[in-house]
């Protein structure tokens, strides 16, 4: 990039065409797709990555991105000094970026958060008092939770899509009069299962209702269209697609978040402050005070970029190896899987499973310590949903979830799915002491200290 097109005039969103790119049938490389680790047996293995939806790795895209950024990093806004001006232009790019990725219409802000929890805590804060919120119980706690008590309307988990959205309809039916909200996930965290969200929309126009779509699950395996699927706001996390920064956003209609009091009072929110009087800022620095996370702005739109330039082939790889999965799990006696509307639900790469006569943390843990691959388990943020998963069996309090993405491969499949085989047939190679700080091989030759990098 030339020293002119970095310093020419910066121009809004409403005044620049959406951003169009050809897609390519590559997939994009991630930072640590040779990271080697060590097993219990003195083996080491490259590292077989299935916990995708809990942090994704770093795009190689984007660390190029936040190199090329560092040199000239600066403040942004009311900085004339060369180096800032730069930055603020990348900065406010960025937030072009993000609004392309998510198909936003001409006036929705995109407002820079710490990730999808804290963008959607910035929307509570900003919903009318009198407002009534809708919401299912299968939520990630961030949607679950930031809504008062008092005038929330919690959902049980919807049998099927269709029972979702004829639950939303009864509840706005019954809901009182004035502002509603409706607060949907776009991909379970737990099952990876996809709601339908254009239906829940169309049924919230219907009864004067608004909806905000938790995309963090989804946003990195499909392409969501916040015009398309009439949606009024989106939030994303740049740590699930890539960019693991410390940015998300919050994306959408400018009415609710103008009227609110800042989230964060300080430098930038102001416009004015004197004596007696204080002047917010409209739009999305109203929001964002304080000195913003530029880096992570800027890595957040790096990843965008390049997982619309690479969307077809992305999402080609993971339903392949979805399909893969899911196909050799159901061949291994013992081991359930778990879904909200049924087997054949679209979804994107997650699942989630148990181990008849093994603990879910045993299972993690023997992944890891015998085999080299990386799960998670537990309650995934999302404790009424796997309550309501695991009611038909006691033997387990908590799952193993298993989630893919780029930097996943065919062979790591086929390693989980024999580990699996094995763990379910014969059990662990070794004993596991359980502890507070976790489950490992009781004999555990491993060197699993972290010593300072810095």
């Amino acid at each position: 990039m030339s020293i002119l097109s970095i310093l020419e005039p910066a121009t809004s969103t409403a005044q620049r065409p959406p951003v169009a790119r050809l897609t390519t049938g590559t997939i994009p490389t991630t930072v640590g797709a040779d990271l080697l680790v060590p097993l219990a047996d003195g083996r080491v293995t490259d590292y077989a990555n299935f916990d995708h939806g809990a942090s994704a790795p770093c795009l190689e895209s984007v660390r190029r991105t936040v190199e090329a950024a560092l040199p000239s990093y600066a403040s942004v806004h009311r900085g004339n000094g060369y180096a800032s001006r730069i930055t603020t232009q990348w900065y406010e790019r960025a937030r072009d970026e993000v609004h392309a990725f998510v198909g936003a219409r001409q006036d929705d802000q995109v407002i820079f958060t710490r990730q999808t929890t804290d963008a959607l805590n910035l929307l509570a804060k900003a919903v009318p008092a009198d407002a009534t919120v809708i919401v299912f119980e299968s939520e990630h706690h961030a949607a679950l939770l930031p809504w008062p008590a008092e005038r929330t309307v919690r959902l049980p988990a919807p049998a099927s899509s269709n029972a979702a959205v004829t639950a939303v309809a009864d509840a706005l039916r019954q809901a009182p009069e004035g502002p509603r909200l409706v607060v949907v996930t776009g991909a379970s965290n737990v099952t990876g299962e996809i709601f339908p969200i254009a239906e829940l929309a169309a049924v919230a126009r219907a009864h004067g209702a608004r909806i905000c779509l938790d995309a963090a699950q989804l946003a990195p395996h499909r392409e969501v269209d916040i015009e398309q699927l009439d949606v009024d706001w989106v939030t994303l996390s740049g740590h699930k697609l890539y960019a693991p920064y410390g940015a998300g956003a919050l994306i959408g209609r400018a009415d609710w978040l103008n009227a609110a009091d800042p989230y964060l009072y300080g430098g930038g929110a102001t416009a004015a402050v004197t004596g007696d009087l204080t002047v917010w800022n409209e739009g999305p620095a109203r929001h964002e005070g304080g000195s913003p996370n530029v880096i992570g702005a800027i890595a957040l739109a790096a990843a965008c970029a390049t997982i619309s330039k690479h969307r077809d082939a992305i999402e080609q790889h993971e339903r392949n190896l979805l399909a893969r999965l899911r196909t050799g799990l159901a061949q291994i006696p013992g081991v359930t899987t778990y879904d909200i509307f049924g087997a054949e639900a679209d979804r994107v790469g997650t699942v989630c499973f148990t181990v008849e006569g093994l603990s879910s943390t045993l299972v993690s843990a023997a992944l890891s310590a015998e085999y080299g691959i990386g799960v998670r388990d537990g309650k995934f943020c999302a404790h009424p949903l796997v309550g309501h998963l695991l009611q038909n069996s006691p033997e387990h309090g908590t799952a193993v979830r298993a989630t893919l993405g780029l930097g996943t491969t065919r062979e790591h499949v086929d390693r989980l799915v024999g580990a699996i085989r094995t763990l379910a047939g014969q059990g662990p190679r070794t004993e596991y002491t359980e502890s507070a700080h976790g489950c490992q091989p009781s004999d555990d030759p491993r060197d699993l200290e972290a010593p300072r990098i810095w």
